[in-house]
């Protein structure tokens, strides 16, 4: 199946940001305008996933927002992969929030 797939970088002001990291892994730093749903979550939740606009999804590295944007589309959602995950957010100096009070990383 092929996925489309954007940069971190290229991901639009205005875009839906799914992360579908762990819990540790969004308390320790995300974007702040993510919404989390994790990826051992997605099945139960999807009816929370808008199906009226593109989904950006983002994991750390890639490799699970890949199968959950995959996953999105065979049920006929318009979704993208956000490439390099978290780890290319970070370094393309996007705005990133933790949780827990301290300075935010892509754990």
């Amino acid at each position: 199946m092929t996925v489309p797939e954007i940069e971190a970088g290229d991901f639009p002001a205005d875009g839906y940001l799914l992360d579908v990291r762990e819990q540790e892994e969004w308390v320790a730093g995300h974007a702040p305008e993510a919404v989390h749903i994790p990826m051992s979550e997605i099945q139960g939740r999807v009816d929370e996933v808008p199906a009226d606009r593109t989904v950006y999804v983002v994991c750390r590295v890639g490799g699970r927002s890949f199968q959950v944007a995959a996953w999105l589309t065979q049920l006929g959602h318009e979704a993208v992969n956000v490439g390099g995950g978290m780890q290319s957010w970070e370094a393309s100096g996007k705005q990133m929030v933790s949780e827990s009070g301290q300075p935010p990383f892509v754990a």
